[in-house]
């Protein structure tokens, strides 16, 4: 069949989760035997989050390809499977560069540049995916960044409002709402998204289905007075309540018939119901998970989507492991020799978290070495993994100035140093070492062990310092052993210290490849070793 084009959209207010409703809706058509992708249209000006602070916008989700995206594309590929590209992540600042690049490259001789059509035009032409080759999707998911009215998203809409019309019964638009309490009066109010879909149908868009967000049950009267004002059919109508895991997510909207809805908008037979056999086989171990187990994220950002993925693949490893996991953020900027036990206190295990920087990386070594000397289960990601390399060659090679040149170019030992390829960039978007890399295993370790003893592995990077390999002997023989090397370049990938219960640094980001259906095997392994006496009933 040809391609189905379905747009989300989002009122009211921003984070009411148009990442998840469409990530939902993608998992959805997806049990349903459809080829399925889902891309992010973001209106800031920013070529790619890559430079952006995460207190601006969250963690910043890597593709195996090597393009720094929106975290919202972490939530596609949990949920699906599918592994995304620099094609599912595009910004106003990405559509504007490859306009004004057509303009200085002459393709536009004569003509006065305008955002209709020039803009819209590419904006239309990636939402299509035109310039994308080889693929074949029944659906495209289109997910627009921020909230109807913003004057950052006035293209991205006429852009929607020209394919509506053009795609006719292949596009399907659904727009998020909210549906706020007031508890003053004791009333749910639908007058807030009955302004939202006005603007919207202002615009020259009629949304086909809404998705009332809402923190409390909407009985079938309020849902017919949606209905009423806003020109959308009951059945149309759905509501997204507040659940227990966003996992719940995906069966919520398959009970209300948001799949259904959208194929009979679209004129394709609805037919049966999918079971969803193995996601509900998930749902069923989390609700049975009932005893918890105690992890401490040491990192400098505190802020729950700054480390997004990692949270997400903690919370699914413990899941498959029967346990549930109780997340506790430790500052590493207030992480001091005289107080780091009462901060890791009652921890079964510790994860020293990924950044970049000199802010808080004096903590994320003090409790990498009381995790090391008090034989905590201890996972180091990225940065995490080479302040577990710096601490120990301060105190166990003795070399007490030993740093990373990142922190100190004048180090006499740097133990972490730029990556030879990093030493002749000057750009700093884009330009680290990203996307997937192959990593050789050394046979026997733990790691081999918990990938199940495979020879190699694929894993995805952001990074532009290394393990120094001029220090890997040294290393080696007083007990950290390299366990990992990207076969092209030598470099050093994994390390651990195999005396210990667990204590594993990798420089790759394990978990931009874990999902619902496939957990990572080293989050699972980790959590395996954290399940110890302090799991409490």
């Amino acid at each position: 069949m040809d391609t189905k084009y379905i747009f989300v959209t989002g009122g009211v207010v921003s984070s009411l989760g148009k990442g998840i409703i469409s990530a939902s809706i993608g998992k959805l058509l997806q049990a349903r035997g459809y080829q399925v992708t889902i891309q992010k249209f973001d209106p800031y000006i920013n070529i790619d989050p890559g430079t952006l602070n995460p207190y601006e916008h969250g963690e910043c989700y890597v593709t195996e390809d090597g393009f720094e995206t929106d975290l919202d594309l972490g939530h596609y590929e949990r949920f699906t499977g599918i592994h995304t590209t620099r094609n599912n992540s595009i910004t106003t600042g990405r559509i504007y560069k490859t306009v004004i690049d057509r303009e200085r490259h002459g393709d536009y001789l004569g003509k006065t540049i305008q955002v209709v059509p020039h803009i819209t035009d590419e904006i239309k032409r990636r939402m299509l995916r035109q310039d994308v080759e080889g693929e074949q999707f029944d659906f495209v998911i289109t997910e627009v960044g921020g909230t109807i009215g913003d004057i950052e998203s006035a293209p991205f809409m006429e852009a929607i409002r020209q394919l509506r019309w053009q795609l006719g019964r292949d596009a399907v638009c659904v727009h998020l709402t909210y549906v706020p309490y007031l508890k003053a009066a004791e009333e749910l109010k639908t007058k807030p998204t009955q302004h939202s879909v006005k603007e919207l149908q202002g615009m020259g868009i009629q949304p086909d289905i809404l998705v009332l967000r809402t923190e409390r049950h909407l009985d079938n009267a309020l849902r017919m007075k949606v209905a009423s004002f806003c020109n959308v059919d009951l059945e149309c109508v759905v509501q997204s309540e507040d659940m227990p895991s966003i996992y719940e997510v995906p069966v919520s909207m398959q009970r209300q018939g948001l799949d259904a809805a959208i194929l009979r908008k679209i004129g394709i037979p609805v037919g049966e119901t999918p079971s969803m056999t193995a996601w509900h086989d998930f749902l069923d171990k989390q609700r049975k998970a009932n005893r918890e187990v105690h992890v401490a994220l040491v990192g400098k950002y505190d802020l729950q989507d700054a480390y997004k993925s990692i949270r997400e693949s903690l919370n699914l490893a413990g899941i498959y492991n029967d346990v549930k996991i109780r997340l506790h953020f430790v500052n590493s900027e207030k992480v001091t020799e005289h107080d780091v036990a009462a901060q890791l206190d009652g921890m079964a295990g510790v994860v020293i978290c990924p950044g970049f920087g000199q802010r808080g990386i004096e903590g994320k070594i003090i409790a990498a070495e009381y995790t090391r000397t008090h034989d905590i289960p201890t996972f180091g990601i990225c940065l995490g993994m080479q302040m577990m390399v710096i601490e120990f060659a301060r105190h166990v090679l003795g070399y007490q100035d030993a740093n990373s040149s990142e922190m100190d170019a004048q180090t006499p030992h740097n133990v972490i140093d730029m990556m030879e390829e990093q030493k002749t960039v000057t750009e700093m978007g884009g330009t680290m070492r990203l996307g997937a890399y192959e990593c050789e295993l050394v046979k026997g370790s733990r790691c081999w062990q918990a990938y199940g003893e495979v020879a190699q592995v694929s894993e995805r990077h952001r990074h532009r310092y290394e393990f120094n390999n001029a220090y890997q002997q040294a290393f080696e023989d007083h007990g950290m052993k390299c366990v990992g090397f990207n076969p092209a370049a030598n470099l050093v990938e994994i390390v651990e210290i195999p005396d210990k219960k667990w204590y594993i640094g990798t420089q790759f980001h394990p978990e931009y490849s874990s999902t619902v259906l496939h957990p990572h095997p080293l989050f699972m392994d980790f959590i395996k070793a954290c399940i110890d006496g302090r799991v409490e009933a």
